[in-house]
């Protein structure tokens, strides 16, 4: 594997001595064809505008970076203050609790609460800042989050009082058929074996437990309209790149039974998106007007209603 070093720089960025690049074969059928899918620049400000490759599997039709940051040099391309790492502010708590119009919000109410299942024992993989752990932790749940930032598991154990592991699955401190939920918001795109960690998750799971997975679709409206610019694609830390049938595909073969896959909507990511296509010089009415928030959250309505939003939430069941 080659080694190429890394130009770094920004105050809230760790910068490695170097980052070990892997050629990788399909990370859900193995097979070595591919098609070149895009190419696409790290968005993250202080990075260089470093761009990075996805291609589709010429053979199950997956789309992932390729090549990749192995799994010991990734870490460089994580900013100190990574946003899912933050707490939320007590403010924006309130503002979404009370919101009247929640609908035309345009924030998918991807994390809300689980109907009790089993003996209510949760984890959250990929935990971040603990928001969601401690939401369920008041409803009654036996929590623990697992994430591989050390500051962010620290801060929810002394801040939040709760139970929280460094790493990733499979972990020696998990065992066999020890939870009724497992919960993946937003962080099997980031991880290098998403087959091994679906097949982890199984084994966790009780007979009859639930795996929740929301990721980005990129098989969205807004992919097709942005492109690279697109904030889902959040090159090189989303290392596979789902749609409805990939996900079920991948799901499927590691043994889960799909119960649902359905869309999500996230207004502030078209937003997002409009900015960074702004930014590279894409002044176009649509990039102008995606960039109000009234528009962009009427605009994620609309790929809601037409299916193809971007953003997909899969729920699987480990049979009984």
């Amino acid at each position: 594997m080659p080694v190429v070093s890394a130009s770094v720089v920004g105050p809230n960025v760790v910068s490695p001595p170097a980052t070990v690049w892997q050629e990788t074969p399909c990370p859900m059928c193995d097979a070595a064809s591919t098609v070149p899918f895009l190419e696409a620049a790290d968005p993250t400000p202080g990075l260089g505008g470093q761009r990075f490759a996805v291609v589709r599997c010429g053979s199950c039709g997956l789309h992932y970076t390729n090549p990749r940051p192995s799994p010991e040099t990734i870490g460089g391309f994580y900013v100190a203050d990574y946003q899912p790492h933050r707490r939320p502010t007590q403010l924006g708590k309130r503002l979404r609790k009370w919101y009247p119009f929640g609908f035309l919000r345009g924030r998918a109410s991807e994390r809300r609460s689980l109907p009790w299942h089993g003996q209510g024992r949760l984890l959250d993989f990929g935990c971040g800042g603990g928001s969601y752990i401690a939401r369920m932790a008041q409803q009654g749940w036996k929590v623990i989050g697992l994430d591989n930032s050390v500051g962010a598991v620290r801060r929810i154990q002394e801040e939040l009082g709760l139970k929280a592991l460094v790493g990733t699955l499979p972990h020696p401190d998990l065992k066999p058929g020890t939870f009724d939920v497992v919960t993946m918001w937003h962080s099997l795109e980031h991880v290098h074996d998403p087959v091994g960690t679906l097949r982890e998750a199984y084994r966790l799971l009780a007979p009859g437990g639930r795996l929740l997975i929301a990721v980005p679709n990129i098989d969205s409206a807004p992919f097709r309209w942005f492109g690279p610019d697109w904030f889902g694609i959040d090159l090189p830390r989303h290392l596979t790149h789902f749609d409805p049938s990939t996900l079920s595909k991948m799901l499927e073969m590691t043994g889960f039974r799909v119960d649902d896959v359905r869309m999500l909507r996230h207004s502030d990511w078209l937003r997002s998106s409009a900015r960074l296509a702004a930014r590279r010089g894409d002044l176009s009415i649509r990039t102008r007007l995606l960039r109000i928030k009234p528009i962009a959250r009427l605009t994620a309505l609309g790929c809601y209603l037409m299916g193809r939003s971007d953003c997909i939430l899969a729920i699987a069941v480990r049979p009984g």
